[in-house]
């Protein structure tokens, strides 16, 4: 009785969720087009990305799969750490191997008017007397005219990757992070909704924080899509699909589509019910030109996240008990 009464909740839940789909369907059609998407994969590989000398060459391969087929507003994605420019001004000169307004220039002669780009990109933060004290994972919107726009800092840092735990603890003993860099990432707040006005309100989660179930989406100011900028090439052979599938789990439990740009695989866009409507293959160079996929209303896991497994898990704790000592 019990497991087919939680079987009916369920399946009710499953089919109020399926009308509210259906219902918002109905209501976008015949609206504005959605907004276009280019989704850029360049296939630079972990060894390649930050040679100092392959940085030009590296641009280029994104340059050339970026450039505009018309004059068409779209919304340029590009993955996780794309370049290695620092697009803030401020710092102290010494850290420029290309002023802000010249690496932004780059970045606009490949946009139309109309265009924004949101990419990955590095942010360094200084103390009073000029050193480094952190920097942020981030990505960064630039918008035509090469002012920056919102920004999203990564809040799911790894350690040993992106910061050395108990620092004072471990540097003492000659431990160091596995990534090269002696300067710690610092967390951002957490999920956070970008307006990128004619594009939509994105939610971003950037490379494994799309693991992070329940906790990838802003419920106070809930996007209509989630950008999940990655660089996957650390993760060798089996570590692409396993993300892509994490992501698509994602995009079922928010009903919202997920857009994946990685620089070697696998770049996709996922809709709304983790359907994959687009990707390109580990190891290609490629690009997505798409429309947005449409969001659903949200799911009874986007309203109440992991309350309701716990809650189910609790009852089922709580009836085995009962079911036990009526037993004896």
């Amino acid at each position: 009785a019990l497991a087919a009464g939680l079987a009916a909740i369920w399946g009710a839940a499953t089919l109020t969720q399926m009308t509210a789909a259906a219902d918002a369907a109905v209501r976008h059609k015949g609206q504005a087009p959605r907004p276009l998407i280019t989704v850029v994969q360049p296939n630079i590989g972990q060894q390649d990305k930050w040679e100092g000398d392959k940085a030009d060459a590296n641009f280029a391969r994104l340059a050339r799969l970026t450039v505009p087929k018309n004059d068409t507003p779209r919304l340029i994605l590009w993955p996780e750490a794309a370049i290695p420019d620092y697009l803030e001004t401020g710092y102290p000169l010494v850290y420029y191997d290309r002023s802000p307004a010249a690496a932004r220039g780059r970045l606009t002669g490949l946009m139309n008017p109309d265009d924004l780009m949101l990419l990955g990109a590095l942010k360094l933060e200084f103390g009073p007397d000029g050193d480094v004290t952190g920097a942020r994972n981030a990505a960064m919107t630039v918008h035509a005219d090469g002012t920056l726009g919102p920004r999203y800092d990564k809040a799911h840092l790894v350690p040993f990757g992106e910061y050395l735990p108990m620092r004072p603890l471990l540097s003492a003993i000659g431990l160091s992070r596995l990534a090269p860099g002696d300067i710690d990432f610092r967390p951002g707040p957490g999920p956070r909704t970008l307006d990128l006005g004619r594009f939509g309100r994105a939610g971003l989660q950037i490379c494994y924080e799309i693991i992070f179930s329940g906790q990838v989406a802003d419920r106070a100011d809930r996007p209509q899509f989630l950008f999940n900028p990655s660089n996957d090439a650390w993760f060798g052979s089996w570590g692409p699909p396993q993300h892509l599938a994490q992501a698509r789990l994602r995009a079922i439990e928010e009903g919202l589509p997920v857009i994946r740009a990685t620089p070697t695989g696998i770049s996709a866009v996922i809709d709304a019910d983790g359907r994959i409507r687009a990707s390109i293959a580990m190891h290609r160079a490629g690009r997505i030109d798409t429309p947005v996929p449409l969001a659903h209303a949200p799911t009874p896991f986007a309203r109440h996240g992991n309350a309701l497994p716990v809650g189910f898990a609790l009852l089922l704790l709580v009836s085995a008990i009962a079911f036990r000592r009526r037993g004896r």
